[in-house]
């Protein structure tokens, strides 16, 4: 198996979809990575994404190798993975979500709102799971990782200044 020091899922492959081996795959970013010539590590092995279309409900790919339904269904459940320094270099005022796990959460007067322990896609954008910091789960509060939620990213100093949404 390929060793990759610093590991990014950049999708998660669901079921197959029609009877070729293209399978649905939902992207754990912008879904940029999701495209043709990229070779990410599916399970033990690499594999060229020979055709990559977006959909409303994430993105619908063929692999390299997987060319009938049954192979696609041996697939389901797998992660798409790359090194990150295989990634593109995020444009300024961008960031890969891997990155803001167990980032601190403070306010704007720099109260502790707790640490960003993961994170999940909407139809609209990203949002941040912040748990307290005694780490109970009954305290996670949702964010929304968009420049009012969240303005201000310090990766450097492990933190993100957040604006709670209104109740």
């Amino acid at each position: 198996m390929e060793e990759i020091s610093d590991p990014v899922v950049i999708g998660i492959i669901g079921a197959p979809h029609g009877v070729r081996g293209t399978i649905r795959v939902r992207a754990t970013g912008s879904g940029s990575h999701l495209r043709e010539g990229v070779e990410p590590l599916v399970g033990e092995k690499r594999r060229r994404i020979e055709k990559s279309r977006p959909t409303p409900k994430g993105y619908l790919i063929d692999l390299d190798g997987v060319a009938s339904r049954p192979e696609a269904s041996k697939l389901r459940g797998m992660e798409m993975v790359l090194d990150r320094k295989e990634l593109d270099t995020p444009e300024e005022d961008e960031y890969y979500v891997a990155d803001l796990i167990d980032l601190e959460a403070v306010d704007s007067t720099g109260e502790v709102l707790g640490t960003v322990m993961s994170a999940f896609q909407t139809p609209a954008h990203e949002v941040l799971v912040v748990r307290d910091q005694h780490g109970d789960a009954s305290t996670e509060t949702y964010v929304p990782f968009t420049m009012e939620h969240v303005p201000e990213v310090d990766l450097q100093s492990r933190r993100i200044v957040v604006r709670l949404p209104e109740e």
